[in-house]
């Protein structure tokens, strides 16, 4: 809703920029799904390093109460 309502203000002040974000948004979009997917990709690789390097203490830490 925020961002609709930041559209139509730049409708108003400037609406030949305002039609060429609307225009543009979905080509920027479609040219962010890699790095998206490269960001879903190391967050995983970095949360199984932080498992693999907490087991130990997981390990050592006993069965939980």
């Amino acid at each position: 809703m925020a961002a609709f309502l930041i559209w139509l203000i730049l409708l108003v002040v400037c609406w030949p920029l305002a039609l060429l974000s609307l225009l543009l948004y979905p080509i920027v979009w479609l040219l962010l799904i890699p790095f998206r997917l490269l960001g879903i990709a190391v967050s995983g690789v970095l949360a199984l390093l932080r498992a693999i390097i907490l087991f130990p203490a997981r390990i050592l830490r006993g069965p939980a109460h």
